[in-house]
């Protein structure tokens, strides 16, 4: 039996800021379905110190970056039962605000400390601290887990031999953990380390080329966000690094939790439904409009967006656009936040609008189900998006994505061109072009779609008949993983 330590800094349901919590969340219990006895490691922020049970001490650590306690506690998830390794400092990680920022909204001054401990834990692991288990295969997810890679190159250097299968997941290539190069000496690496040939960048100490530079495979979360980082804009500056290392670079597509995310068996929605009977959407939709206040219409379509207000997720079209649901009679609920001039923006539509724009600022999760089943079009207009969840939560619901075609949407939604609707593989909308142009010209497209209901059921059908689950980017994984195993 393959022995795989995971290694990151959120997991559904205990701790979650974005889609990194869902996939840490499903993808280890899927690995357990194939055969892998999985442990997780993370910092022992205070969610997960009060929500992870059977807790009990495996090993005292010395006192490392700061931290005047060090312990390695062992427990298992709620609901899973997986179990997981969390790193009691108390120094660093007892604080409020969220794991990375304070209550003001700006990174901890000592997250290289807080980070580089969850990396160093890691080689310990694999160095043996646990008498009982030590992994065949250590992965890391961004790059929060990336120094993991550089400790464990730095074990084996001192052992003279491979100590142990790495990988390294690139949730998103844009999130870096890049750091002044003078806290290098805080690191306790070798100073050999610190070059371009390592994890020097511009100057600076990079995490997440740690990981890339260090790790024995590297994926990312679909496959054309694998080609579109090796270039350009999506490689945000670390195409040299990439380019090396494509020949281990694999992209492999997260899947969805289809026990969280399935509309026939969803208790957080009003009705439940399925591809064989709809009713239950319809009901969805009527209880989602009174409860967002808006008018009570079936003759046009319902558009939603659950997203964080960043940049990256090109909500500025969604404010640009926003006049051609308006003009055509369309609804929108938007639920989220981040950048204030979006929340201010769609507060406005909200308030001029009040029968066909509801807002909802913040991310309630009970709420994001609701919003699925009781809406007809998700909008997804990212600039760049490496996997996305979202688009898949939409269609297995019967709502149709609308998406820029870039990284993971362009691999889970097939656009409804003529051709694709008459062959029967059309699920969404799709444009290609960033400007408000193509967004508005694949709104007005799916305000045409609803207008012929037949056509329309068909495209959700066959949306909701898509195979999301994590069962077939596992079974990659675990190839994957027998192809750097040590024997």
């Amino acid at each position: 039996m393959m022995r795989v330590l995971h290694v990151c800094s959120e997991i559904f349901p205990l701790l979650k800021t974005g889609g990194l919590a869902d996939v840490t969340a499903a993808l280890p219990p899927e690995l357990d379905k194939e055969g892998c006895d999985v442990r997780m490691l993370v910092p022992g922020f205070p969610e997960f110190k009060h929500g992870i049970f059977d807790q009990h001490l495996v090993a005292e650590l010395p006192a490392k970056f700061g931290a005047r306690s060090v312990k390695l506690m062992f427990g298992k998830m709620p609901d899973t039962g997986i179990p997981v390794y969390y790193i009691d400092a108390p120094d660093l990680y007892d604080r409020q605000g969220n794991p990375y920022n304070d209550q003001n909204g700006q990174p901890y001054a000592d997250n290289h400390l807080r980070f580089a401990l969850l990396g160093w834990c890691a080689a310990r692991i694999v160095e043996g601290f646990d008498w009982f288990w030590k992994p065949d295969i250590v992965h890391g997810h961004d790059w929060h887990a990336g120094l993991a890679f550089a400790y464990i190159k730095a074990l084996e250097w001192n052992s003279g031999q491979r100590a142990v299968g790495t990988v390294f997941t690139v949730h998103n290539m844009a999130y870096q953990g890049n750091f002044p190069a003078y806290v290098f000496s805080e690191l306790d690496l070798p100073f050999s380390m610190l070059n371009p040939d390592g994890i020097e960048f511009y100057g600076q100490v990079s995490f997440l080329k740690a990981g890339f530079y260090y790790a024995d495979k590297v994926t990312t979360v679909s496959p054309t966000y694998a080609k579109e980082i090796q270039h350009g804009e999506q490689s945000c500056g670390l195409e040299g690094i990439v380019q090396f290392r494509s020949n281990d670079l694999v992209g492999i597509l997260n899947g969805v939790d289809t026990s969280q995310w399935n509309p026939k068996k969803d208790s957080n929605i009003e009705a439940s439904y399925s591809v064989r009977s709809m009713t239950g959407k319809k009901k969805c939709r009527l209880a989602l409009q009174k409860e967002m206040g808006l008018d009570l219409q079936a003759d046009k379509p319902v558009f939603c967006v659950i997203s964080r207000f960043a940049s990256q997720k090109g909500l500025n079209l969604v404010v640009e656009g926003m006049n051609a649901i308006i003009a055509n009679g369309g609804q929108a609920v938007i639920m989220g936040n981040g950048e204030r001039w979006l929340e201010e923006q769609f507060e406005n539509f909200a308030r001029d609008y009040p029968g066909q724009i509801a807002v909802r600022i913040g991310y309630d999760e009970m709420r994001a189900h609701r919003i699925f089943a009781g809406s007809d079009v998700v909008m997804v207009p990212s600039r760049y998006e490496p996997c996305g969840l979202v688009q898949m939560y939409g269609s297995l619901y019967g709502t149709l994505p609308l998406v820029h075609r870039v990284g993971g949407l362009a691999d889970t939604v097939t656009d409804c061109t003529l051709e694709n609707l008459a062959e029967d593989k059309a699920t969404g909308f799709s444009f290609d072009q960033f400007d408000v142009r193509a967004f508005e010209s694949a709104v007005l497209r799916a305000f045409a779609l609803y207008g012929k209901p037949s056509k329309w059921r068909k495209v959700q059908k066959r949306g909701m008949l898509q195979s999301f689950g994590w069962s077939h980017s596992a079974e990659q994984y675990v190839s994957l993983y027998k192809q750097i195993k040590i024997r």
